[in-house]
């Protein structure tokens, strides 16, 4: 038996702010407590569309594969769909396998990959410069690397 997806509405557009932010659970993964949505504001705008699917190892390759011809699992994968629109596959099996060997608690490092793949859908690209800008972000959100 198939497992529906859970699906969160964390802002619903309106007249006065049309853009919205889901988050889709398709894995059984505990999603940490962050302020994704204000995290979203900060980054993109209010008025950007953002999708943040939460799904597994097979499907995070599947992804991976098809549309980067890569054939490892990553932690997270980002799509700019337009100026506007986005959307961000992240694993969190695969952040939990990695975020220790980074010296890194495993809310600090989702919150990393939701900033850096945010970044990305605005057309950063890796570098001491976006590094800066995920450092000045977590600080700002008081997101700390407790282990």
């Amino acid at each position: 038996m198939a497992r529906s997806p859970t699906k969160w509405k964390v802002a619903m557009p309106t007249s006065k702010s049309p853009a919205s932010f889901a988050i889709t659970q398709l894995s059984k993964d505990r999603v940490p407590p962050l302020p994704f949505l204000a995290l979203k504001e900060k980054v993109l705008g209010k008025k950007y569309n953002l999708s943040l699917a939460i799904v597994g190892d097979a499907r995070a390759r599947a992804l991976n594969m098809k549309y980067r011809n890569k054939e490892y699992t990553p932690n997270v994968l980002s799509f700019p769909i337009d100026k506007m629109n986005g959307e961000i596959f992240m694993n969190l099996k695969q952040a939990k396998r990695e975020h220790r060997a980074r010296g890194e608690s495993f809310e600090y490092f989702v919150a990393l990959l939701f900033i850096h793949s945010m970044l990305h859908l605005i057309g950063k690209r890796h570098g001491s410069t976006m590094e800066g800008e995920e450092q000045k972000l977590l600080n700002a959100f008081k997101i700390k690397n407790i282990l």
